[in-house]
C-alpha cells in the first residue's frame, strides 16, 4: 500500500518549554531556523535547549500498529543487494586496518557490533533525502545509489508509540535497544530526513522481500532543461575562473564550464521544498571533465525522484520482489 508522497506537507510543531503544537510550512521552519520566527505560544525562539521541534503528526496512519506492515517503505543505499544476511563488515578491512584496529580479536568483536545495528526505512521522502544528505556530507556524490521498497512481513510485532529520533550522531541504532524480546519493528521519529515523519528501526527478520532500481533514473526524454543545459555546458570553455574576495587565495579556482554547471543545477534546486535546495545543489554539482549530457540526464533523474516520484515507483513495479 503507498502513501500520498508529498515532499513540501505542512509539518506539525510542539514547544518544549509551552506544549503549544501548530502547523508550519517548510518555509516557516526555514525561518525558525535563522531565528527569524518564534514560538506563537510563548514566544521562544530556536537557541533555547527546549525550543519547538518537529514532531509526529497524530493523523499519520503509521501510527496504526496494524496498517504499518501494509504500507511500502523505502531505503537508499549505494549497496546493490542490501540487506543481506552474510553481510561481513570487516570483508573490506586490508590488514594494515585490522592490526590499528587491535588485531582479530578487537576487528572480531567490532564486527559483531556492526551487525547488532538496526536497519532503517521510512517514507519515499526520507528515502530520497537521505541520498541527497550521503551526496552533501559523505562523499558520495559520485556513488551509484540504489532505491528499495521494503515489505515487511505481515505477523511482525510493531513495539508500542513511537521514539524520538534513537540514532547517535551517525545515526546508528543498536537493535536491542528499540526493541524488547519478541518485537521486531520500533517506529521513531525522524529529525533529520522527511522532518516529522515516521522511519522504523528494524531487523532483517521483519522484512519479507524488497524490489531494487538503480537510481537516479535514466532521463528518457529529451525535455527543455536537458537540451538548453548541455547547450549551454558545451558552448562555454574550461577556462579557469579566478576566485575573488578576501578569501580568494584559499578558494580552489573554477572553471567557467563549473561555475555555469553549478548555476544550472541551483536553478532545479530553486524549484524545490527548501530543505532539499542545499542538498539537491550539493548532489547535482558539475565537475569539470564531467560529460555535459550525462551530466543533465543524471541531474534530469536526479530532479525527478522528487518531482515525479510516479514515474519511480512505476520503475518499482515493473522490478520483481526478492525475499530476504
Amino acid at each position: 500500500m503507498e502513501r500520498r508522497i508529498d515532499f513540501s506537507r505542512e509539518r506539525q510543531m510542539l514547544c518544549g518549554r509551552c506544549d503549544h503544537r501548530w502547523r508550519v510550512d517548510l518555509d516557516w521552519i526555514d525561518r525558525w531556523e535563522q531565528g527569524t520566527e518564534t514560538c506563537p505560544g510563548c514566544g521562544m525562539t530556536c537557541v533555547h535547549e527546549d525550543s519547538p521541534r518537529v514532531t509526529v503528526d497524530p493523523e499519520d496512519p503509521a501510527l496504526d500498529d496494524d496498517r504499518v506492515a501494509q504500507f511500502s517503505w523505502y531505503h537508499t543505499s549505494t549497496q546493490p543487494n542490501w540487506p543481506t544476511r552474510d553481510y561481513d563488515p570487516a570483508a573490506v578491512l586490508t590488514s594494515e586496518t585490522r592490526r590499528l584496529m587491535g588485531g582479530g580479536e578487537r576487528v572480531a568483536e567490532w564486527a559483531a557490533r556492526q551487525r547488532a545495528k538496526a536497519l532503517h526505512v521510512g517514507t519515499y521522502e526520507a528515502a530520497v533525502h537521505n541520498m541527497l544528505r550521503r551526496s552533501r556530507d559523505q562523499a558520495d556524490q559520485g556513488s551509484q545509489f540504489y532505491l528499495y521498497r521494503v515489505r515487511l512481513k505481515p505477523s511482525v510485532v510493531v513495539g508500542e508509540g513511537w521514539l524520538v529520533d534513537p540514532g547517535n550522531f551517525v545515526g546508528d541504532v543498536v537493535l536491542d535497544e528499540v526493541c524488547l524480546p519478541g518485537v521486531g519493528v520500533a517506529r521513531y521519529l525522524n529529525y533529520h530526513e522527511d522532518p516529522g515523519g515516521l522511519s522504523l528501526a528494524l531487523g532483517m527478520d521483519a522484512i519479507a522481500s524488497v524490489q531494487r532500481i538503480a537510481v537516479p533514473l535514466p532521463d528518457t526524454g529529451d525535455g527543455g532543461w536537458v537540451r538548453d543545459a548541455v547547450a549551454a555546458l558545451e558552448g562555454v570553455s574550461g577556462a579557469v575562473v579566478p576566485a575573488t574576495g578576501k578569501l580568494a587565495r584559499f578558494v580552489r579556482p573554477a572553471s567557467s564550464r563549473a561555475v555555469l554547471g553549478r548555476e544550472l543545477g541551483a536553478f532545479l534546486a530553486g524549484r524545490l521544498p527548501v530543505n532539499l535546495q542545499d542538498p539537491f545543489a550539493s548532489a547535482a554539482a558539475f565537475v569539470e571533465g564531467q560529460d555535459p549530457e550525462q551530466w543533465a540526464r543524471r541531474t534530469s533523474g536526479l530532479f525527478d525522484l522528487i518531482d515525479n516520484p510516479t514515474r519511480v515507483l512505476a520503475a518499482l513495479d515493473r522490478q520483481g520482489p526478492r525475499e530476504v
